[in-house]
C-alpha cells in the first residue's frame, strides 16, 4: 500500500497563503510518507481552487522529490521528470457547453485530444490529421524528461471509460465519491481489461482517492467534511462518500480501499489541511503498517 496527498489548492476570499503552501509541501517531503501529491481542477465553481497547471508549477518550485499529479507539457522539465498527468472525459453535469464542446460528444473529442497531446510529447515534427485539429510541421519543445512521456492516469466510472484507461493510460484513479465495493467491482473490470489487451499489470497503476477527515467525534468530522465538499461542488449529499472518525476508524476504512484494490491511496483531507496531515502521518498511515 502507497500512499498519496491532496495539495491545498485554494485562496480562501481571494488570497493566496503562499507562506503555508510552501511550508506544507515541505513538511510532506520531511514526513517522507508519500509519494506523490496530486491537484484537481475546477474551472467553474465557488470554491476559490486555483488553477492545477499554476498549482503544480508552484509545487514543483517548493519541493524536489515529491511527484506531482495532474499537470501537463512543460511542467515536467520544471519539476526534473516528476509530474503525473490525470485526465478524465467528465460525465453528465460538467458544463461542456461553457467551452464550446459539445456534450453529446465528448468521448471523440477526449480521444482525439489525447492523440495529439502524445504526438506533441513525442514526435519532433508533428504531423496531425484530426478532426478537431491539424497541425503540419508543427513542433513542440521542451519534450518531457520522462519517456516516452508522463504517466497518463484516467479517472472515471463508466466501464468503457476503464477500457480507455487500459488501451491509451497508464494507471486508473478510483474518484472519491466511489465507495470501496463500487470500486473493487470498477478494479475487476480494469483487471480483466488488462488480460484481455495482454497488457502486464506491473505496467499499470491503480489508485483511489478518499476524502478524510482525522477527528475523535465522527459526527464532527463528517459534518466538516461534508460543507467542504458542498463548498467545493456548490451541492450536498457527500455524507456516503466521506471517511471521518477516529484513527483507528480512518484506518480501517483506508484498509478497506486497499482490499478493494488501491495500491495508490490518495488521501484528500479538505479542511484543516496541515493538521490533518500530521494526524494522518502520526496516527493513521502508521496503524496501516
Amino acid at each position: 500500500m502507497r500512499f498519496a496527498i491532496s495539495i491545498p489548492q485554494y485562496a480562501r476570499d481571494s488570497r493566496f497563503d503562499d507562506g503555508a503552501f510552501r511550508a506544507h509541501l515541505s513538511r510532506v517531503e520531511e514526513l517522507g510518507l508519500f509519494e506523490s501529491a496530486w491537484a484537481q481542477e475546477q474551472v467553474i465553481g465557488a470554491a476559490g481552487s486555483l488553477a492545477p497547471l499554476q498549482t503544480l508549477t508552484y509545487a514543483a518550485a517548493c519541493t524536489e522529490r515529491l511527484r506531482l499529479g495532474c499537470a501537463v507539457f512543460a511542467l515536467d522539465c520544471l519539476s526534473h521528470g516528476r509530474v503525473e498527468v490525470g485526465v478524465v472525459t467528465g460525465g453528465r453535469g460538467r458544463p461542456f457547453a461553457e467551452f464550446g464542446v459539445d456534450p453529446d460528444k465528448p468521448v471523440a473529442r477526449f480521444n482525439e485530444a489525447l492523440a495529439l497531446m502524445k504526438a506533441c510529447w513525442t514526435e519532433p515534427e508533428i504531423n496531425f490529421d484530426g478532426r478537431l485539429w491539424k497541425l503540419e510541421g508543427a513542433s513542440m519543445e521542451p519534450k518531457p524528461v520522462q519517456k516516452p512521456y508522463p504517466p497518463v492516469w484516467f479517472g472515471g466510472s463508466a466501464p468503457a471509460g476503464m477500457r480507455r484507461a487500459v488501451l491509451h493510460g497508464d494507471g486508473f484513479m478510483g474518484a472519491g465519491v466511489c465507495e470501496p465495493a463500487q470500486f473493487a467491482e470498477q478494479v475487476k473490470v480494469v483487471r480483466e481489461e488488462l488480460t484481455a489487451q495482454g497488457r502486464d499489470p506491473g505496467t499499470f497503476r491503480i489508485g483511489k482517492r478518499v476524502y478524510v477527515h482525522v477527528d475523535e467525534d465522527a459526527a464532527r468530522g463528517r459534518e466538516r467534511l461534508d460543507d467542504a465538499l458542498t463548498r467545493h461542488y456548490g451541492r450536498g449529499g457527500w455524507s456516503e462518500h466521506i471517511l471521518a472518525g477516529p484513527p483507528d476508524v480512518c484506518a480501517t476504512g483506508i484498509r478497506a480501499v486497499a482490499d478493494a484494490g488501491a495500491e495508490l491511496i490518495l488521501l484528500n483531507p479538505i479542511v484543516e489541511d496541515a493538521h490533518q496531515l500530521e494526524r494522518l502521518a502520526a496516527e493513521v498511515i502508521p496503524a496501516l503498517s
